[in-house]
């Protein structure tokens, strides 16, 4: 007797399931809701860069979810000060950043460049999934491309394995364009409560932790102790360096009994931004693997540090999560 013999339905055990929103600001949102039988629980926003929304472990949610929630792309605006990204940040377990800035809204070559870029706001142009014997694969294909522009295309594969609790997500970008053509790229990791809390450990295999201003240089010394949730509390960023080819990231949280470990290649992302934010109803811990530092596109470019993709040519792109019981 095998297992396949005990029900009627694959989805009884592990599968995905597809859906659309009802009502706010997410209405008619589409969605991949994959799950492997072994723990996995997740999300794939379809509308929204196929980013991973939601991510359940045992039933227990590992990512933060924003006041906004779920918000339809439609909703995106630029804003007078670059800021309207906020407007429907959900978060989620990865939103993924750039191509024409991450960091700051700033100004470059007269235009206004949005904090983090359009990205996690556009739609694939198509997804579809595959259910092997081993894993489950989501494909998705996200093009950024305008008359007149930039004409870069993301293809993403997304694999969580049917034996045991791992996703990864690989990414290709090729510039399908005629000239070189700029690129930041980010993926905005959001952890939340329950994993996240005072009783968690984090580990970042670095070399070098460096604040991002003055305020964040504060703690410097407690960069990876977390915090009860605190009221008005402000924002700090570090820039973690790293000296060997992948880099580490571990959360462990005896208390629920679970353990993320978060790995990616430090060749195509040399920094990884730490965003420590403790307060009340705002308490999310961000591990966003990155291309350049978060001064935005302009003073990137003054550095001489903008990467770019001449015509033809693709860049990968990857991180790893593996979630543990302990």
């Amino acid at each position: 007797m095998t297992e396949r013999d005990y029900i009627g339905n694959a989805l009884q055990l592990y599968g995905v399931e597809e859906y659309r929103l009802q009502g706010g600001k997410g209405d008619g949102m589409r969605f991949l809701r994959v799950r492997n039988g072994k723990g996995i629980d997740l999300s794939v926003s379809v509308d929204r860069c196929a980013d991973i929304s939601d991510l359940f472990f045992d039933g227990v949610r590992l990512n933060y979810m924003s006041p906004r929630g779920n918000v339809a792309p439609a909703y995106y605006h630029l804003g007078r000060d670059g800021m309207g990204f906020l407007d429907s940040f959900n978060c989620g377990l990865i939103t993924t950043c750039g191509f024409d800035n991450i960091g700051v809204p700033n100004e470059d070559d007269g235009e206004l460049h949005g904090l983090h870029g359009a990205l996690p706001n556009t739609p694939a142009s198509c997804a579809s999934y595959e259910v092997t014997e081993k894993a489950i694969v989501i494909r998705a294909i996200i093009p950024d491309e305008r008359i007149f522009g930039r004409k870069l295309v993301l293809h993403r594969t997304i694999t969580v394995s049917l034996e045991e609790n791992t996703l990864t997500i690989e990414d290709t970008v090729q510039n399908c364009g005629d000239h070189d053509e700029p690129i930041m790229y980010l993926y905005h990791i959001n952890y939340g409560y329950p994993l996240l809390s005072e009783k968690m450990k984090l580990e970042i295999s670095s070399c070098k932790v460096t604040p991002r201003d003055d305020h964040a240089a504060e703690d410097l010394d407690t960069w990876n102790r977390m915090l009860t949730p605190t009221p008005q509390f402000q924002e700090q960023c570090y820039y973690h360096e790293f000296d060997q080819d992948e880099a580490v990231v571990t959360l462990t949280n005896e208390e629920i009994g679970k353990k993320v470990r978060m790995t990616f290649p430090t060749d195509v992302f040399p920094y990884m931004t730490q965003w420590k934010m403790m307060g009340i109803r705002d308490y999310v811990l961000g591990c966003e693997p990155c291309t350049n530092t978060l001064e935005g596109r302009h003073e990137v470019g003054k550095a001489g540090a903008l990467q770019s993709l001449k015509p033809g040519e693709k860049k990968q792109f990857s991180v790893k999560f593996r979630l543990d019981r302990i």
